[in-house]
């Protein structure tokens, strides 16, 4: 009869996913945002190509991207080579290789509701801020934050909850080692492996209840903020 124990390597999983997906979403705000704003304002002749770059890993299986991601991340490359020299381990089958692998799987899921929340507000808008004598700092922080809130609030949300369910790019980057790179789908994968069905209803029920708070928060933001629209 299988029991409901969490388990320490559970309970290491749960943390190590919280973590990786924390730290994703902090590289996706410093990467993504920038690479938004440009799609939304700057990019015209580049643009579809731009954007289809940043829309591959919606299209492209995670096997592809995680085979791609191990030669790209492998001791033999000028990457791995220099990940070796600063840290005496390799990138492949480590934290960090998890959190580049899934910057670039998640990066759309930050980059096309932020770029769609901030092409609402318009070239028109920057050039009266500009107009007004503010710098494009000033601009960014007081007029465009403000009016993407919920673009922002969108993409952090979403981008969140898709690393914490990767699993085919973080199985194959990662390995799934104990303590380091096993994440919370992973885990649920080796109960289901062990028929201990029991410990993965309990990850999995966790998991369910997590996704639906979070796509409630979310359609409860969107739908305050049209009430007040109105």
């Amino acid at each position: 009869m299988d029991t409901l124990n969490f388990s320490s390597s559970d309970f290491n999983a749960v943390l190590i996913t919280l973590k990786l997906a924390l730290t994703t979403c902090f590289f996706l705000a410093l990467i993504g945002t920038p690479l938004a704003y440009f799609l939304a304002f700057k990019s015209k002749r580049a643009k579809p190509f731009l954007e289809s770059i940043v829309t591959l890993p919606l299209v492209l299986p995670p096997t592809v991207i995680g085979f791609y991601l191990i030669v790209f991340f492998s001791p033999d490359t000028p990457l791995g080579k220099f990940f070796i020299l600063l840290t005496g381990e390799q990138l492949i089958f480590s934290f960090y290789g998890l959190v580049l692998a899934s910057i670039i799987y998640s990066l759309p899921f930050w980059v096309q509701p932020l770029q769609s929340s901030l092409e609402k507000i318009g070239n028109d808008t920057l050039k009266t801020s500009e107009s007004l004598g503010a710098s494009k700092f000033d601009t960014f922080i007081n007029v465009i934050v403000p009016l993407s809130k919920k673009g922002f609030l969108t993409s952090f949300i979403i981008s969140f909850a898709h690393t914490m369910g990767e699993f085919g790019i973080v199985l194959m980057v990662g390995g799934g080692i104990h303590g380091k790179t096993k994440v919370i789908a992973i885990s649920i994968y080796d109960h289901v492996e062990q028929l201990s069905f029991g410990k993965a209803h309990f990850l999995a029920g966790g998991m369910l209840i997590l996704s639906f708070i979070i796509l409630l928060t979310l359609f409860y933001s969107n739908k305050r903020s049209m009430v007040k629209v109105k």
